[in-house]
């Protein structure tokens, strides 16, 4: 089995507040004048660059991706404030919802309901694919069972499989199963996806989030648990198959995500509310379109748009009377 070492990119948390003292409208993304919407692929002076603020909350799972992205691109134009949070996707929704937030970050796609309550409040979400990101089944580095099916996974996080004797390992006793939190679009994609929407298994752990289901994957041996490729770091985690017929493949190959070989991945969304212009448009172009975005991809375990989403994302613009 391919251990993984990602050095995970940390970000400093940066919440700071417009430069400008006018009224929330022009410290908002939409509320800005200045419409400059082609930055990302420009070498525009500051001075060129759309002023504001960003206020951008939601997905644990994201909030590395998006506090690395907040950082670069701040680089990038000197004008522009950008505040990342975490909370899980729940929390980006729901402020969503009461129009309390530029971006919500969410990893999981809004639900129909969830959008017509948000426009009902005066929010005007629009969606947009920034990433993807695979999903281990991640292990104690001493466990020596290396692959899983789909079926399998689903038995082990529903109870149906308790003990590791039942996957080759005789000497692993009573399995140890940890999961998100409800509130995580992380737990809804693996619980509609690989568990077909059943409950978990009695005696299961619900965390606050990667990093606690991270370490204690670490610290027991028996534990399993799911979470982001970029959250592996020290521990291992499984091959997986769709099914007994099918190739097992490795999370830890960059390619297998991207090109969808790899059973478990799920895009990465970012909920914009109204349609985008002056700071908001020049991030999300930036976001969609540069090279330094695919890179922070890259660096922070997350994987790129790919080519069916980037259309989609292509479509939206079109539909707001956007250039792409």
């Amino acid at each position: 089995m391919k251990k993984y070492s990602l050095s995970m990119m940390i970000v400093g948390l940066m919440a700071i507040t417009a430069a400008c003292g006018g009224g929330e409208d022009e410290a908002s993304g939409n509320g800005n004048s200045n419409n400059n919407n082609n930055s990302a692929a420009g070498d525009n002076s500051a001075e060129e660059m759309p002023e504001g603020y960003l206020d951008i909350r939601g997905s644990d799972t994201m909030v590395n991706l998006g506090q690395a992205y907040a950082e670069e691109y701040m680089d990038h134009n000197e004008n522009g404030d950008v505040s990342v949070t975490g909370g899980g996707s729940g929390t980006g929704v729901a402020a969503m919802i009461n129009n309390e937030v530029d971006i919500a970050q969410s990893s999981r796609p809004m639900t129909e309901e969830e959008l017509s309550d948000a426009e009902a409040n005066g929010a005007e979400p629009h969606e947009f694919i920034v990433g993807q990101d695979g999903l281990a089944v991640a292990i104690n580095n001493d466990n020596p069972v290396e692959e899983l099916t789909v079926q399998q996974i689903k038995d082990v996080f529903t109870g149906e499989i308790t003990d590791w004797s039942d996957l080759g390992w005789d000497d692993g006793g009573e399995i140890t199963v940890y999961s998100r939190q409800s509130n995580s679009g992380t737990y809804v994609y693996f619980n509609e996806n690989i568990m077909d929407g059943e409950d978990f298994a009695d005696g299961a752990m619900f965390m606050p989030g990667s990093s606690a289901i991270r370490e204690s994957v670490e610290q027991e041996v028996n534990a399993i648990g799911y979470i982001g490729i970029g959250y592996i770091e020290g521990i291992d985690a499984v091959n997986v198959a769709l099914d007994e017929d099918s190739e097992y493949v490795t999370p830890f190959e960059e390619s297998n995500v991207d090109d969808g070989s790899y059973p478990i991945a799920r895009p990465l969304y970012f909920y914009v509310n109204g349609t985008p212009e002056g700071i908001m448009l020049d991030y999300l172009n930036w976001v969609l379109k540069s090279d330094e975005a695919s890179d922070i991809r890259y660096d922070t375990g997350f994987y790129q748009i790919g080519d069916d989403n980037q259309a989609a994302n292509e479509e939206t613009f079109e539909e707001l009377g956007l250039d792409w």
